[in-house]
């Protein structure tokens, strides 16, 4: 489903025409739903990775698009780290241990130096790493960024190609939220929102990360009557 193909529809099912529902107030819509969905279910779609170097002696480190960032993949700004994983002297990579900030500024209180073992979000555009580089280590970072949203400019994204349905209701509990009625049809598209996430979430975190070689395939079971 397109961008004009969207916005056709979200008119088309409310009934109200473009005097009212002009491009900003769907624009809104769209935008407000994207997010919806990208904060409701946990989907590969929003996963991206980028490389860096830590700097000696600084336990700081800058996310991606974020001020003083650099390595690749920089234009997508880091919203939730997933991983963290630092290259040693021996070009082993090692992955970082999640710990709290706390537990990072007591470790790090007695100054010592060496090859990181904890990290922790320090700020929206940072982590904080326990020990402090002792050296420029190779670091890459795996995480999840926020997508560039459907418009007329972008006029296909994965989600309104993937789950165009998914899309429209949630487009549609935004249109009829917007219209403050009526609520029969508030609480029909929030259910069908429901339904299409719940399909869309066991896709994403179901069948998509599932190896049918180490977890067989998938099988439902089915009721049958006695002969």
């Amino acid at each position: 489903m397109t961008y004009a193909e969207l916005v056709t529809k979200i008119r088309d099912y409310t009934e109200v025409s473009s005097d009212v529902f002009t491009s900003t107030i769907v624009n809104g819509f769209i935008r407000d739903a994207e997010f919806r969905i990208f904060r409701e279910a946990d989907a590969d779609y929003a996963r991206e990775y980028a490389t860096s170097t830590f700097t000696a002696n600084n336990k700081y480190l800058s996310l991606p698009n974020s001020s003083g960032s650099a390595g690749t993949n920089t234009d997508r700004r880091a919203l939730v780290v997933r991983s963290v994983v630092a290259t040693n002297s021996s070009s082993v990579q090692v992955s970082l241990e999640p710990r709290d900030d706390t537990f990072i500024t007591e470790y790090n209180s007695t100054g010592a130096t060496g090859f990181p073992k904890y990290y922790a979000m320090f700020r929206e555009n940072s982590i904080v790493v326990a020990p402090t580089p002792a050296s420029a280590y190779v670091v890459t970072l795996d995480y999840i960024y926020t997508p560039d949203g459907l418009s007329s400019t972008n006029t296909e994204t994965y989600i309104s190609v993937n789950a165009p349905e998914l899309l429209l209701y949630a487009c549609l509990v935004e249109a009829y939220g917007f219209l403050k009625g009526p609520m029969d049809m508030y609480n029909l598209y929030q259910d069908k929102y429901n339904t299409a996430l719940q399909g869309f979430a066991l896709e994403q975190t179901g069948r998509r990360r599932r190896d049918e070689f180490q977890d067989g395939s998938l099988r439902i079971k089915l009721n049958s009557p006695s002969p």
